[in-house]
């Protein structure tokens, strides 16, 4: 029997507005009957980041599932959920009907949503939301979606998506002189092709690893593993497509201004890519956000490389409901 009280490793059908419906991967863990029944804590809700899935959570899911039902789930494009074909505003007219109805854009929005659906049809209860990365403004938006039903909002290293055109301003000069041309460039699927190919290889993967975990820790062929299988389907390039194509959508500032929930923050002290001087910044400048935990030995997934302490202050933060 599985230890789980909940069924793990399960697909959800998403129904959409039109009739359509998406398969969405997830799994949960609720190891004691106090956990799957206790309905005074939240349900926490796992948000990976770019590329993952919720096979990223394999070393917090067992132990948090042991405080309340804690589920994980892959976003549409990544993971075991469904990948269909990106649409750019560029593809319309070039696609068949029957294409445009296989064919869908990438968005928080729609990830934000596919988040809140779920925790209204599968988990049914009030929930904490984690995210990672890109999964911490997936998380803020389903937050918004969710209103009283989502308790709080816990951001590990969220994404600053420095590529948006919002973010200009804050780019060199020169950037703004290539920019028309780097986004015509990468909406061309022959292109988009080519990238995700050269990185969707293990020695690429692992080398990027290196970069996210400077400690090392927990860099394993497992992790090389869960994030390569996926990298293998048949749609995994339309994802990475209709991704870095998102050049106006959510921003985290943006988001976070207009939050009602408490926001804990969780940052790696050494992210290459998220700098901890903006989560500072954030934790001065937004009400919303309670506290801030620094981790000084940690990169751009601190969940995964020091999963230990992160596991400590996520328990913590639950307590906070008791």
């Amino acid at each position: 029997m599985h230890p789980s009280l909940v069924p793990a490793d399960s697909i959800w059908t998403w129904t959409q507005a039109d009739g359509s419906s998406l398969q969405v991967a997830w799994q949960c863990h609720a190891d004691t009957p106090e956990a799957a029944h206790d309905s005074t804590i939240p349900a926490l809700v796992l948000v990976h980041g770019f590329g993952a899935s919720s096979n990223h959570w394999r070393h917090n899911l067992p132990v948090l599932g042991k405080q309340t039902r804690t589920y994980a789930l892959d976003l549409i494009g990544f993971g075991a959920s469904d990948q269909p074909q990106a649409l750019l505003p560029g593809d319309r007219p070039a696609l068949e009907q029957a294409d445009r109805s296989q064919a869908l854009v990438y968005s928080f929005d729609l990830w934000g949503k596919e988040v809140a659906d779920f925790c209204n049809a599968v988990v049914k209860s009030p929930v904490l939301l984690v995210g990672n990365s890109i999964g911490g403004v997936v998380a803020l938006r389903a937050a918004q979606l969710l209103e009283e039903h989502c308790k709080g909002v816990v951001l590990i290293d969220c994404a600053q998506r420095l590529m948006d055109d919002k973010q200009l301003a804050s780019q060199p000069a020169w950037m703004a002189w290539i920019r028309p041309l780097l986004k015509t460039l990468v909406s061309q699927r022959w292109l988009s092709s080519t990238l995700f190919r050269n990185a969707a290889r293990p020695r690429v993967i692992k080398s990027v690893l290196k970069q996210a975990y400077p400690s090392g820790d927990n860099v394993d062929d497992q992790l090389v593993e869960l994030l390569y299988k996926p990298t293998q389907r048949p749609g995994a390039a339309e994802a990475f497509r209709g991704f870095i194509n998102l050049f106006d959508d959510y921003l985290a500032p943006d988001l976070l201004d207009n939050m009602q929930q408490p926001v804990d923050l969780i940052w790696g002290q050494k992210d290459p890519w998220e700098p901890v001087a903006e989560a500072q910044e954030w934790a001065k400048r937004f009400n919303c956000i309670k506290s801030l935990e620094i981790l000084t030995k940690s990169g751009h997934c601190p969940h995964d490389e020091n999963p230990e302490q992160v596991n400590k202050i996520l328990i913590e933060i639950l307590k906070k409901f008791n």
